[in-house]
């Protein structure tokens, strides 16, 4: 049975976790499959999955629960022993409180060789572990209807294995995650990797899974096609196989064709975001760009990169500058600060009607004077998004995907939510961007992100697949890095070849 890496089997629809428990019955009988049979092939699929990977490991611990999940994993363990693994499950509840599949498939194990430990029986240590060394732990406590906080035995028992140093496979989700939102209320599995069913949940692909999840694979179980042509999603992942074409530029095309980009930002003090976020414009296309900072920043600015150009640094001789009048879009925050210059500055951009770029210290002033408008794009990390949303971070972080939607409904136009699997919205449909690593947590990222976006908001004239084209081309360029250099010491000024690299492949 086929399991597909997801990031490399896009283009795909992500799911909530509603969304397929309402429909994989019907859609699995619509196809002949019954629910047992199911059952039978996602145990099968993440079997053939561990004899593929790790094909030495033939001591098999499996954490299970009373549920689904748990039968998925009662599955797994009687096929495990039949060819001859050592297994032991650990049952999380009784034998009594199993019903359906899942008593269906733990009765199949009593005629095996599979050891079975319930939870009221043993508490388990690290010494039991390391008394029975086992190669592998497959986690099969809970299924994607899982949600809320862990009981505290239960977190326990996860705080215990995410110790052992032992590979974790978790099966559809890792318990204690979230498959709708990403969150993790309490504590979560740790995986290695995680073989999830039929298609692609959406809260494993942003915000806190990147933690939990591991390498992520799909195993379709004949039946994503069918379930992806009756189920509607607004939620997409993107990836290289599904993003919008980059520009071409036309062999008779000028400095003209298109255009100027103003930057404004670079309060006292703050000089290098606004030369990131414009450089990277200059990098990824923009074939002039103007940057409007304080004057004390004037010369670190444009120190080393002649091709920018200087426009007034204050509000009133900017508007009357030949830069703000011919400027197709306009980028404004990074390094604006929260003072009277940048709130002036703020005011003239607002009053605008070419396409705009709102980042970092602009999104605070937004927040503190929200106002609507179609043609920009908004692109906060979580703070910056609490703030817009007059919420904490961690109601922010708790659905990152109504979050971001609301941003854009509130404000109208673009919103980027940053973070692991940036989201994408307009209001209405939600893009996850796959690329990216952990290597972009550094200073400055996100204003080279926001020159990117500036810059192909120039380029091509739908909005949105301009900003989820930057998106994807900011990660994947870190990507790249990350495959030569690595992840640690990564700088966001590293990105500006790559991008430009990307861009003309």
């Amino acid at each position: 049975m086929p399991i597909l890496n997801l990031l490399r089997s896009l283009p795909q629809s992500a799911y909530c976790a509603t969304q397929v428990l309402a429909n994989e019955q019907c859609v699995a009988e619509n196809q002949g499959v019954e629910l047992y049979a199911l059952m039978e092939k996602a145990g099968q699929a993440v079997f053939s999955r561990i004899q593929e990977q790790y094909s030495e490991n033939t001591q098999l611990f499996i954490l299970a629960g009373k549920g689904n999940n748990g039968g998925d994993g009662f599955v797994l363990a009687r096929l495990a022993a039949e060819a001859g693994y050592k297994v032991t499950v650990y049952l999380c509840a009784e034998a009594e409180q199993l019903k359906g599949c899942a008593l269906t498939a733990f009765n199949f194990l009593q005629n095996t060789t599979v050891t079975v430990l319930y939870q009221s029986e043993l508490a388990l240590s690290s010494n039991f572990f390391k008394e029975n060394q086992y190669d592998l732990i497959i986690d099969a406590l809970f299924g994607i209807g899982y949600q809320g906080a862990l009981k505290s035995e239960l977190a326990e028992v996860i705080n215990l294995i995410n110790g052992t140093n032992i590979t974790i496979v978790s099966i559809d989700v890792p318990s204690g995650l979230n498959a709708t939102t990403g969150y993790v209320a309490t504590t979560a599995i740790r995986a290695s990797e995680t073989v999830t069913f039929i298609v692609a949940k959406q809260g494993l692909m942003t915000g806190q899974a990147a933690h939990f999840v591991g390498q992520l694979y799909l195993a379709t179980l004949s039946l994503n096609e069918c379930f992806q042509q009756n189920v509607d999603s607004q939620i997409c992942l993107q990836g290289q196989n599904a993003i919008p074409s980059c520009p071409v530029r036309n062999d008779a095309s000028h400095k003209g064709h298109v255009g100027l980009l103003l930057c404004i930002g670079g309060s006292v003090g703050m000089p290098g975001a606004i030369r990131l976020a414009s450089e990277a414009a200059l990098r990824t296309g923009a074939s002039l760009v103007a940057v409007c900072c304080d004057f004390k920043n004037h010369q670190f600015v444009v120190n080393g990169r002649p091709e920018l150009m200087l426009a007034p640094g204050d509000a009133e001789s900017l508007i009357k500058s030949h830069f703000f009048e011919k400027a197709k879009a306009m980028l404004i925050g990074p390094g604006l600060g929260q003072n009277e210059w940048s709130s002036a500055l703020f005011q003239v951009i607002l009053e605008e009607k070419r396409p705009l770029v709102v980042d970092a210290d602009a999104l605070q002033l937004l927040a503190k004077s929200p106002c609507y408008r179609d043609n920009w794009v908004l692109t906060p990390h979580p703070g910056e998004a609490a703030k817009l949303l007059n919420c904490t971070i961690s109601q922010i972080e708790e659905n990152r995907f109504d979050a971001v939607k609301a941003i854009a409904k509130k404000f109208g136009g673009i919103c980027v939510l940053k973070g692991a699997g940036s989201l994408i919205s307009d209001g209405e449909r939600i893009w996850i961007n796959t690329s990216g690593n952990s290597g972009m947590a550094s200073g400055g990222m996100g204003d080279v992100l926001s020159g990117i976006i500036a810059a192909l908001l120039m380029q091509i004239s739908n909005p949105i697949e301009a900003t989820r084209l930057a998106v994807y081309l900011h990660g994947k360029a870190a990507d790249d890095i990350a495959k030569k250099q690595g992840k640690i010491g990564m700088l966001a000024s590293d990105l500006f070849l790559p991008i430009q690299q990307l861009l003309n492949q």
